[in-house]
């Protein structure tokens, strides 16, 4: 190899390798003014960090890097030119693979689902594409997004890139993998009881599930939100600022609102915080995540927030109604499939789906009242608060092979009883780090504000981002 070329092809690696390290949304946009990167370099660097670690980790339903990288070309071109399209032109980033793609398969994690083939994208899709982003894939998720793991009858497991002996949680299982092995800068999952918390608290990152209509979604349906998922509050906003547009499509979209989604200050003095340490209802709070989030709510204190312990406001009976009514939802959709397909169904959903067959529509409804009793209760327990601080999980990461926190038993939903009121109430909710286990798993601090208080809760989970101690800062697993 002459001098010359060996300079080149250490530059080179020199600038992947920079690709690789900066792939904040602003970092990204800076070095792209600069022309000090390109965005061929940042996704090329992106697709041979993937073909290295993705085979364990798993994280994509659909993948095509000739794609990929000819979006990349046609953002470098227009940087060149001088004419980003968007605040988020090059940007790398991914969906979860019910946020439809128009021509790519989607089977919605499930072996027995004949693939949707869009005819066109979801909102969350084209308003990526009108600001420029560069989508790298699809992410995986679990049979019909009903399992808070990355377990799944169609695309195998999905595996931390943290540890691939643990889970990433669910059900935006692709999403949370992708984020914490940085294989873009944010990733759009969905959440209906917890779907982008979970793997957040379980993989250290950073989300929010914002308000009912926040970000349009074209098949709204009770208590499910978009949400993009990062490792840093700060790109968990560069997202909600391009997906929180009005759209059509969904009839719970929300009416434009000014929001600056770049101004994450806050101050916190005088702020009246609620501390969430027993939910009432499911499993029991592991001591571990009981002690890291009372000692983020000294951190709140310290800095001259009131803080007031919130009792318990739901209980069981809310879980088994809640449990009882999506039952009844995906047993419409198991009856309807033919005896080939129903044995290609994970078997930890067919036996979960038996338990909604030839329940009566009394019975039905009276579990969709019980939610909305949930709601009420949720509401008047949190109202007087400008937030509520709480674990995500009550547990820490369990094993990936398992498709809940307890294994293969059927404990109906007992480890959603932080997260799931907030969807049925609509509140924007958001996790970031807090601490880890003893043995090393990450811990989430739940923060939730009051409905359409989105950016107030994304400042206050930006503040304890800027403020949590260095023991509490996770390093995220790279690529050789």
């Amino acid at each position: 190899m002459t001098e010359s070329a060996a300079a080149a092809t250490s530059t080179a690696a020199t600038t992947a390798s920079a690709a690789r390290a900066s792939l904040s949304g602003a970092a990204l946009t800076t070095a792209y003014a600069s022309g000090d990167l390109s965005p061929v370099e940042v996704a090329g660097a992106i697709l041979d960090d993937i073909a290295e670690r993705n085979p364990v980790i798993n994280a994509f339903s659909d993948l095509d890097p000739e794609q990929v990288l000819a979006d990349a070309r046609a953002s470098e071109a227009r940087w060149v030119r001088g004419e980003p399209r968007g605040r988020l032109d090059g940007i790398p980033c991914t969906v979860k693979e019910n946020l439809y793609r128009a021509g790519i398969p989607a089977f919605a994690g499930s072996g027995a689902s004949v693939p949707v083939i869009p005819a066109r994208n979801s909102p969350v899709v084209d308003r990526i594409l009108e600001a420029g982003g560069v989508i790298i894939g699809s992410t995986t998720m679990p049979d019909w997004g009903m399992l808070s793991s990355g377990v799944s009858s169609v695309h195998g497991i999905t595996r931390s890139p943290w540890d691939s002996t643990l889970t990433v949680g669910g059900s935006s299982s692709g999403a949370g993998a992708a984020a914490a092995a940085g294989f873009g800068t944010f990733h759009v999952g969905t959440d209906i009881g917890g779907s982008v918390r979970l793997p957040a608290t379980w993989l250290g990152l950073a989300t929010l599930k914002p308000s009912d209509g926040r970000i349009p979604i074209d098949n709204p349906y009770l208590g499910r939100a978009a949400g993009p998922i990062a490792q840093s509050v700060a790109d968990v906003a560069l997202g909600m600022s391009v997906l929180s547009r009005p759209d059509a499509r969904d009839y719970t979209s929300l009416p434009p609102e000014d929001l600056d989604w770049d101004d994450l200050e806050v101050d916190v003095r005088g702020k009246r915080i609620a501390v969430h340490l027993e939910p009432g209802a499911g499993l029991r709070v592991d001591p571990e995540v009981r002690a890291a989030i009372e000692r983020a709510a000294a951190a709140f204190s310290d800095a001259g927030a009131e803080i007031v312990e919130l009792a318990p406001f739901i209980n069981d009976r809310f879980l088994d109604e809640l449990d009882l009514f999506w039952r009844v939802r995906f047993w419409r959709t198991y009856v309807d499939l033919s005896p080939e397909a129903k044995g290609r169904v994970l078997p930890f959903i067919s036996t979960w789906v038996h338990g909604g067959a030839d329940v009566s529509g009394r019975r039905a409804l009276e579990a969709y009242d019980a939610i909305a009793e949930m709601r009420r209760v949720t509401v008047e327990a949190t109202h007087p608060f400008d937030a509520v601080l709480s674990p995500v999980s009550p547990v820490a990461a369990f094993p990936a092979e398992w498709p809940m926190p307890w294994g293969d038993d059927d404990q109906r939903m007992s480890h959603i009883a932080f997260t799931a009121p907030y969807n049925m109430t609509g509140q924007p909710s958001s996790s970031v780090n807090c601490g880890f286990t003893a043995d090393g798993r990450t811990i989430g601090l739940q923060i939730t504000g009051r409905r359409f208080a989105d950016l107030e809760t994304l400042r206050f989970t930006a503040w304890y981002e800027r403020t949590r101690p260095a023991s509490a800062v996770p390093e995220f697993p790279t690529g050789g």
